[in-house]
């Protein structure tokens, strides 16, 4: 099931056409929704300026993602191989771009409070790149 990352958030900075999450396994343990998914960016795309309620851990699986914070400043460069986190709350703003000219292929848990959205969309922060 392919799932678009579209959200609803006025002014929101949607994903780029072409950015897709797939849910590989989903399970609700208590209050907490855990969620795996495979998220696939093509070359020069985005995931949009974003915050999740949950904690993410991630893996690149090909291509490499670049994470930039609300300061427009870059918070991560990550190759295939590497581990990513992202921590919860609004107070951690944040876009994932692919600079390069091949997909990036991402693994993804989210760890979030049953029924959360995977992600809240938010406006650009003021950086001059969506």
């Amino acid at each position: 099931m392919a799932v678009s990352l579209v959200g609803t958030a006025a002014n929101a900075t949607p994903p780029s056409p072409g950015v897709v999450g797939t849910v590989i396994w989903q399970k609700t343990v208590g209050n907490t929704d855990y969620t795996l998914r495979e998220i696939t960016l093509p070359p020069h795309t985005s995931t949009g300026w974003h915050h999740h309620d949950g904690n993410l851990y991630a893996t690149v699986k090909s291509g490499t993602l670049s994470r930039f914070g609300a300061d427009c400043q870059r918070i991560g460069v990550h190759p295939a191989g590497s581990f990513v986190f992202e921590p919860a709350g609004a107070d951690n703003v944040h876009i994932g771009r692919n600079l390069g000219d091949s997909k990036i292929v991402l693994d993804v848990l989210y760890v979030l409070p049953k029924g959360s959205p995977f992600s809240e969309d938010e406006p650009n922060p003021g950086c001059d790149f969506e």
